[in-house]
């Protein structure tokens, strides 16, 4: 049986957005989905030049990935993101402010990794988000 504790230790201090600092997994499966961005299935963009539209693709494709695997947000113990341009991190903390309550609707988020990066695998991607869930 999987159990997650997610946790922000005082030593560590309030973290900085809708994140948690630690996850702690106890699970017998691990899922790894690779850094999702912004396409649909037949792989056009979606969203060109809209980073709320980028970003709400790639939450949508993280979840089609966990529901493939019989999972579903409350799996999730970790987010990789990364975002091309700096500016974006308002957006992106935005969003997950707007989304992340009805996502995790227990409050707890996982930790998440941000980084910025000089591009994408296409120069049209915006945002991409790696997730590991626990099974």
């Amino acid at each position: 049986m999987t159990e997650i504790k997610i946790s922000n230790p005082e030593e560590l201090g309030k973290p900085l957005g809708q994140y948690s600092q630690i996850a702690r997994v106890k699970a017998s499966e691990f899922l790894f989905i690779a850094g999702q961005v912004a396409t649909d299935r037949e792989g056009r963009i979606v969203g060109a030049g809209d980073f709320e539209a980028q970003c709400a693709q790639v939450f949508a494709n993280i979840e089609t990935a966990l529901r493939a695997a019989g999972a579903g947000w409350p799996n999730v113990v970790q987010f990789t993101t990364y975002l091309v341009h700096s500016q974006d991190i308002a957006k992106f903390v935005q969003y997950r402010t707007h989304e992340f309550p009805r996502l995790f609707s227990n409050g707890v988020y996982p930790p998440n990794t941000l980084l910025i990066v000089d591009r994408l695998v296409r120069e049209e991607f915006l945002i991409e988000v790696q997730a590991t869930a626990a099974l």
